[in-house]
């Protein structure tokens, strides 16, 4: 049998291999299988990538944005062209479904399109401000900016980033999450067969090392990060402390909360859906429902339908063995506080012999959870339901807002009066109406409130843009006029 491969840096627009650097195994979350192996660099290796970038970058900055949006064009293309190949190695590293990661790259793509259409949305302003006095916007990319991203979506969280950024003008080096670097190391083959010129896209890998280095490192203007609340705070603090630009998307606990009058067929779907989607593990799930007045049929729906969930094929996999057992302990705590555990996932397993070297996890539903309770708290990032019981739609609004994490809240009901409500109390950046997963489409941007964001804007969208570029204003007047005003 032979050895799996080491994973190259990829740096000035070609594979980087890397020598007498410690590795780790890539080892996937559905079967155990050894993927590859990826080196764990550090600062040296940043540097040559931000050397790279910096090289590259004015002669990109200086290319019209029509042709810097043709590279775009090409980069789609070759997504979608290799969207089979890219899904099931997104599915084999993350331990997603095969449908999960597709999904996750075709949302990729969107914001690829996004950025391609700044050639025709981003085009500045001019305007006669006074007589004689003209006012002009000019927007200018940052120079060399960096990701740093998590391990449950390979593909969709670097693609939040990287598009816009080099789109605007910028050259981008990006920290893949060590535990599933392998998707992007072919999004970065692709890039290059795209015609996207060497060192505007780099790949370094590695752990803390290669972040805080990217983090201090003097040429890089802005840091972009995704992962948990404890981490986006310290590089939020990190960056800002040596001069850079620093949106860091951090954790979440976000609380579904069904009424009396809602739907029973949609609310069902979409509570099952948002808390076993990707095992659970995106900050988007739902991990707390807060049911209004007498929900025990509701409940009974719920438990039914996740129960008929089939591991391998209707959910994945935990990412690896030590975030299983941390659920698992989240799980015993709850039940030992007193939670009454209405669907007990920590024994399933997957019907196919072949998935057994996995890391499996069944849907887990608790419920009488009392507000007090940590599993209400804590972020547990796995396919758990915490219901907690609310007599009025205040009562379960003012559990949401104890909350420190502010991501999404979503409510199903029929009445848009209390849909309405929600929205306007709900103390979350995203907000769902009879939608368990409410994440934006382009243009409309990501991001939350609270503990779930450490810096100003969002990461897609309008917002995305304004992270990665400044505006330039210039005033102009050639010649003097008869009725000067305090511009003149």
């Amino acid at each position: 049998m032979s050895e799996p491969r080491i994973l190259s840096n990829f740096i000035g627009g070609a594979p980087a291999p890397v020598h007498d650097r410690p590795t780790l195994d890539v080892t996937s979350p559905r079967d155990g299988s050894l993927l590859a192996r990826v080196p764990m660099c550090g600062r040296a290796e940043v540097d040559l990538a931000v050397a790279a970038a910096k090289r590259a970058q004015p002669a990109w900055a200086k290319t019209p944005m029509k042709e810097r949006a043709t590279r775009l064009f090409a980069l789609r293309a070759l997504l979608l062209a290799h969207l089979d190949e890219l899904a099931d190695t997104c599915a084999k590293e993350s331990g997603k479904t095969v449908a999960e990661g597709r999904a996750e790259v075709l949302k990729g793509v969107e914001v690829v399109e996004f950025a391609l259409s700044l050639q025709n949305l981003d085009h500045g302003a001019s305007m006669q401000v006074s007589r004689g006095v003209t006012c002009e916007l000019r927007r200018e990319p940052l120079g060399v900016v960096a990701g740093i991203v998590p391990f449950n979506f390979p593909a969709m969280v670097p693609m939040w980033m990287f598009p816009i950024a080099i789109a605007v003008g910028n050259a981008f080096v990006m920290k893949p999450s060590e535990k599933v670097p392998i998707t992007l190391c072919r999004v970065a083959e692709l890039f290059a067969e795209a015609g996207l010129p060497p060192g505007i896209f780099s790949l370094v890998h590695g752990g803390a090392d290669v972040a805080v280095a990217l983090t201090e490192h003097p040429d890089v203007a802005a840091i972009g990060f995704v992962g948990s609340t404890a981490v986006a705070r310290r590089v939020y603090e990190l960056g800002t402390r040596h001069d850079k630009r620093v949106l860091a998307l951090g954790g979440a606990k976000n609380h579904l909360l069904a009424v009396p009058d809602a739907d029973p067929d949609i609310t069902v779907q979409g509570v099952v859906d948002s808390f076993t989607g990707c095992a659970g593990q995106r900050c988007m799930a739902a991990s707390v429902l807060v049911a209004v007045g007498d929900a025990d049929a509701l409940v009974a729906r719920i438990v039914e339908r996740a129960r008929a969930i089939e591991l391998g094929g209707g959910m994945g996999a935990i990412i690896d063995e030590a975030s299983r057992a941390r659920i698992v302990a989240a799980i015993a705590e709850a039940e030992a506080d007193g939670a009454k555990v209405l669907l007990d996932g920590r024994a399933a397993r997957p019907a196919d012999p072949a998935l057994a070297g996995g890391t499996w996890l069944g849907p887990t539903i608790l419920d009488q959870v009392r507000p007090e309770q940590a599993i209400r708290h804590h972020e547990v990032f796995g396919p758990v339901l915490a219901i907690v019981r609310a007599p009025t739609l205040k009562d379960a609004l003012r559990l949401q807002a104890e909350s420190e994490y502010g991501n999404a809240c979503s409510v199903f009901t029929t009445s848009g009066a209390v849909a309405e409500y929600v929205a306007e109390h709900a103390t979350a950046g995203m907000i769902g109406v009879n939608i368990g997963v409410p994440v934006p489409r382009e243009p409309f941007s990501f991001g939350g409130t609270k503990a779930s964001k450490f810096g100003q804007g969002d990461i897609t969208g309008e917002s995305g843009v304004e992270l990665w570029s400044n505006l330039k204003k210039i005033t102009r007047k050639w010649e003097a006029q008869p009725d000067a005003t305090w511009m003149g």
